[in-house]
């Protein structure tokens, strides 16, 4: 693997998608939410306080989650980011945030299409929903790093295991 990782090859990236799709009962939609079967050590969050991919907000929220994928990542564990219908990224969380180091691949926030960064065991990652416009982050040790910083930017969370909290319909 580079340092920042790379595309992933076609047949990992494939996996990781079927076992996604498997155990996350996947149904895209551009009406249906959420789009996944959301598990219990899960929260989302409406992203209405974003304007878009320019809103500063956007870089914010990726330094939430990139802290706490680093923070939550065993060593040498390779995460991924996978963009729906598009290439995917295996990557070093330990490489890319060096110091003048490579970039990470691709955003937390859902610009356009499905975004995605998930551990190979899918204990812990992200999910981003574009038509929804939500952030669905998952696993205990992942929640516990980004909870309340998420929670400062974006308000209080649209449902918790899946759950709606009450503060906002979901159809």
């Amino acid at each position: 693997m580079s340092p920042s990782g790379g595309p992933a090859p076609e047949a990992e990236h494939d996996a990781m998608w079927t076992a996604f799709e498997a155990r996350f009962v996947f149904k895209p939609s551009t009406s249906m939410y959420p789009g996944i079967v959301e598990p219990s050590d899960s929260v989302t969050w409406h992203l209405a306080a974003v304007s878009g991919r320019e809103d500063p907000m956007v870089d914010e929220i990726q330094a939430v989650i990139e802290r706490a994928l680093l923070a939550c990542a065993r060593p040498g564990e390779p995460l991924y980011w996978l963009d729906w219908n598009h290439q995917g990224y295996r990557f070093d969380p330990h490489r890319v945030a060096r110091p003048g180091g490579p970039r990470w691949p691709g955003l937390a926030y859902p610009d356009g299409d499905y975004y995605l960064y998930l551990t190979s065991d899918l204990r812990l990652g992200t999910f981003g929903h574009p038509w929804e416009d939500s952030l669905c982050v998952f696993g205990s040790d992942l929640l516990a790093e980004v909870e309340d910083e998420l929670t400062e930017l974006l308000g209080t969370a649209l449902r918790r295991g899946g759950r709606n909290i009450g503060n906002i319909w979901t159809f």
